[in-house]
Formats: C-alpha cells, sequence, structure tokens
C-alpha cells in the first residue's frame, strides 16, 4: 500500500490491491455522510443506501483507476455516490409515494400561484390592492381565481374552516373592488 497524507487514498490503493479491510475504513469513516448525500438527491432512505451500497461495488471494482493527481479520494469517492444516485433517478427506480406526488404537485401549484402575484407589474393598482391584503386572504383570493381551488379545498390548504375561508374570501373582494374603485 502507498503511504500518502490522505488516509481515503491509502484506503482506495488497498482496494486496487485486494485488501477487504480498506473498503471497510472507507465505509467506516465515509458511509454515514454518503448516505446523507445520496438521500437529498433520493428523498428516500432506503433507495440512498441502495446507491451508497451500489458505489461501494463500484469504489472495489474500479479503485485502480483512481488518481490521485486528478483529485483528491474523497472527491472521488462522493462523486461515484453522486453519480449511483442520479443514475437511480433516471432509471425511474425511484418511487414516489402518493404522499409524496401530491406535495411535490401542492408546492409546484402554490409557487404557481404565488408567482402569478410577483408577476404583476410592479405599478399596478391590481398588485398595490392585493398587498394590501394580509396574506392569508391574498392567498385564498389567489388559490381561488389563479389556482381554480374550491371554497374546501381553500379551506383544506389554509387549514382554516370552511365558513372562514368563505368569508374571508368574499371580504378580501369587497376590499379588492373598494380599493380599485
Amino acid at each position: 500500500m502507498t503511504t500518502t497524507v490522505d488516509p481515503l487514498a491509502d484506503a482506495i490503493a488497498g482496494c486496487a490491491s485486494g485488501d477487504k479491510t480498506a473498503l471497510r475504513r472507507i465505509f467506516d469513516s465515509e458511509g454515514g455522510k454518503l448516505v446523507a448525500v445520496a438521500e437529498r438527491i433520493l428523498r428516500r432512505r432506503d433507495l440512498a443506501e441502495e446507491a451508497v451500497q451500489d458505489a461501494f461495488l463500484r469504489i472495489w471494482t474500479h479503485s485502480h483507476q483512481y488518481a490521485p493527481d486528478r483529485g483528491s479520494a474523497r472527491g472521488w469517492i462522493y462523486a461515484i455516490v453522486r453519480n449511483r444516485a442520479l443514475n437511480l433517478l433516471r432509471d425511474g427506480r425511484r418511487e414516489f409515494t402518493v404522499d409524496e406526488v401530491e406535495a411535490i404537485q401542492e408546492a409546484e401549484r402554490s409557487d404557481e400561484i404565488m408567482a402569478a402575484w410577483h408577476r404583476l407589474d410592479r405599478d399596478a393598482r391590481l398588485r398595490d390592492c392585493l398587498g394590501a391584503l394580509d396574506e392569508t386572504r391574498r392567498r385564498g383570493i389567489l388559490m381561488a381565481y389563479v389556482g381554480g381551488y374550491t371554497h374546501g379545498e381553500i379551506a383544506g390548504r389554509l387549514r382554516i374552516p370552511l365558513g372562514t375561508a368563505k368569508s374571508w374570501i368574499r371580504r378580501g373582494l369587497t376590499a379588492l373592488r373598494e380599493c380599485m374603485a
């Protein structure tokens, strides 16, 4: 095994020469962080662990390709994990639960609704009038008229009673009419 200042580079060199304990040293020092990196990409612990397992197989079988003069050992290892995680995403093996899909769709719709308000001309009277409303009422009106949500859907998403959602929207529209007049 070569002697370098970098213990990860030493461990990779050990893997290249068939030393299984070297792979264990890499896992012990970096395994938890590697799973965290993969989990940030995949958003699921089980798939992140699968990506890291695939990556360790690749580290073992391709350790002879690591060249210290082309980058750090840590960078080489993390690039392998990142690529394995991205491959899982591209291969479609990343399965979303119904709740995850709904949360993603809801976040996208919410972003679109607020983007519609922000796209209004800064000097537009409607923007000023909407800006004068409190955040929850403004969001309720935008959800109804930009997002197409029903009063019941708005109440559920804002976590308020249905009657409250209806009266906030009605009062907000009245305030908008008065402001625009």
